[in-house]
């Protein structure tokens, strides 16, 4: 990819995070960018081509992987700490708001399954790292699947409101909130 087709693609992704998609035109994309529109279509189709090839870049995404959830110690309250601070951290509030604004009805059938990637990975570590502690006889059997669930949406539900309001809606800070959501969780797991 050549130096301007970069700053075309950095330019579109932050303007889409900023404002959304339907939000952003050519012509803001080019002036952010530092280039005639002429030269945007001439490296890209259109808009929706440039988004596209955007969302296709390690950069543009949370780089959440199942590769990050493998320093496990096989202490559940360390572990699922481990695994929501590694979203957290990643989820930053910039991919929060790019993840919203990718998912306009223009875009979303190309850029779900990418989208789809950070809960799955995270979904998939989880519940295999549940099953493996049940092998390992240090939890009950459950409905894993639904554990995980709890688990991501919880972690995701404190980083998209953290997104969206800061610490306007809560002062529950990030550390406090995973410690406290952990012991929940663990709680009710031992019932």
């Amino acid at each position: 990819m050549d130096e301007t087709s970069q700053k075309i693609i950095d330019a579109a992704m932050a303007l889409v995070r900023d404002k959304g998609y339907v939000a952003t035109t050519t012509k803001e994309i080019a002036k952010v960018a530092g280039v005639n529109e002429c030269t945007l279509f001439r490296k890209f189709k259109n808009k929706k081509d440039i988004v596209l090839q955007g969302v296709k870049q390690a950069g543009w995404r949370a780089n959440i992987t199942p590769k990050i959830f493998e320093n496990v110690q096989w202490d559940l309250q360390a572990d699922i700490e481990m695994f929501m601070k590694a979203y957290m951290d990643r989820m930053t509030p910039d991919f929060v708001n790019l993840s919203i604004g990718l998912r306009a009805p223009r875009l979303y059938e190309e850029t779900s399954a990418l989208i789809m990637k950070v809960p799955q990975a995270f979904l998939s570590s989880f519940t295999q790292y549940l099953n493996q502690m049940f092998v390992l006889g240090k939890i009950p059997k459950a409905d894993f699947d639904a554990l995980a669930l709890t688990v991501i949406s919880s972690t995701f539900g404190y980083t998209f409101l953290n997104a969206s309001f800061g610490n306007e809606l809560s002062k529950v800070e990030k550390d406090e909130y995973i410690k406290s959501s952990v012991q929940m969780f663990i709680k009710g797991l031992e019932q």
